[in-house]
């Protein structure tokens, strides 16, 4: 067994060599071939825009909750990244702070890092469909592809979506037809605000490594996600885990197998008359653990990554989802919606 890791021996030096724009999310611990990780975070550092994730946020004058608040600021609210900030405290704790525009200081935990990346059209759309992912901060998918007819539903930077078909309205205007994959029915998108992933961004990462040698391990206790090839710890990633409810986390522990993925999916919770229920949809890169939806996959709500925040899946940085996405089986084929092996996935130990 590899050594045992706690991230809290990280110096403070060390921790903000490891830190970027979205946090201790992501570490590179062994394999320097895993190029595919360390081009992702550094992709994460260079983003320079962040989305408040929800209303009534506060702005401080300081990296700290003891500032001075300077205003209230609301969801979809987008500002520059000019800095970033590492507050004192428990490294295993999210001690990431976010300066907007020079104007104050905000938690990174509310604010997404995005990115505002225009596309050009495919024109020539399979039968299977193209998988997709928005490229800017938000755009309202509509019933109809013109912008009159009023929005459908917000989809946010990095959510994943399949594209079924493409048109162009009177104005000259293109949309794309995008799967609900929920409530089986189709909305519109603009053609600029989706990115057609190639197959090449889905391929498997470390072919070579046998089956039985790749294991996830997560630990509650750090909040982190642990792959291993053998005894070698190859991956870390920051994570979100459940909540506690009656001293229990909603994340259950114990022996887990990746066997059920999906590359995107809207997520809803059926008792939608709750206050705290969810409706989530183009949820990326997911890999289920067991038959009630407990699953890995990618966060576009909170940044928060290091504290308990789901109602029982793990929550990770999107390009930290789409890595165990790519690197567990079963392999899922780039034109497919899903992929099923039964006892066929990989291993992932939860404590």
């Amino acid at each position: 067994m590899a050594q045992y890791l706690d991230v809290r021996q990280f110096s403070r030096r060390e921790f903000l060599k490891f830190s970027s724009a979205t946090l201790l999310s992501l570490l590179i611990l062994s394999r320097p071939s895993l190029a595919y990780a360390a081009n992702s975070q550094k992709e994460q550092a260079d983003t320079r825009l962040g989305r408040i994730v929800k209303n009534k946020i506060k702005m401080y004058d300081s990296p700290s909750i003891d500032g001075k608040v300077l205003r209230s600021l609301s969801l979809d609210d987008i500002f520059s990244i000019s800095n970033t900030s590492i507050a004192e405290g428990d490294p295993l704790e999210n001690l990431t702070w976010y300066e907007l525009d020079g104007l104050g200081f905000v938690h990174s935990g509310s604010v997404q890092p995005v990115e505002y990346r225009m596309n050009d059209i495919v024109k020539s759309i399979p039968i299977s469909g193209l998988l997709s992912e928005v490229s800017v901060p938000y755009t309202d998918a509509l019933y109809d592809p013109n912008d009159a007819s009023g929005a459908s539903t917000r989809l946010y930077y990095a959510t994943t979506h399949w594209i079924l078909g493409v048109f162009r309205d009177d104005t000259g205007q293109w949309w794309y037809e995008v799967l609900e994959d929920f409530y089986r029915k189709s909305y519109y998108v603009k053609t600029q605000h989706l990115r057609v992933i190639p197959a090449e961004e889905t391929s498997t990462l470390s072919p070579d490594v046998p089956a039985s040698d790749k294991k996830l391990e997560v630990r509650l206790n750090q909040q982190v996600v642990i792959a291993y090839e053998g005894d070698a710890q190859v991956l870390l990633f920051r994570c979100s885990a459940g909540i506690f409810k009656n001293d229990e986390c909603l994340t259950p522990a114990g022996s887990f197998r990746t066997d059920y993925k999906r590359p995107s999916r809207h997520m809803i919770d059926g008792n939608d008359h709750h206050a705290n229920t969810f409706n989530l949809p183009g949820v990326p890169w997911i890999s289920y653990l067991d038959e009630n939806g407990i699953s890995f996959h990618g966060t576009y709500w909170h940044n928060n990554f290091g504290v308990p925040m789901s109602h029982g899946c793990v929550n990770l940085p999107t390009e930290a989802a789409k890595w165990i996405y790519r690197w567990t089986l079963p392999v899922v084929p780039h034109e497919e919606q899903r992929g099923y092996q039964m006892n066929g996935g990989t291993k992932v130990i939860i404590h």
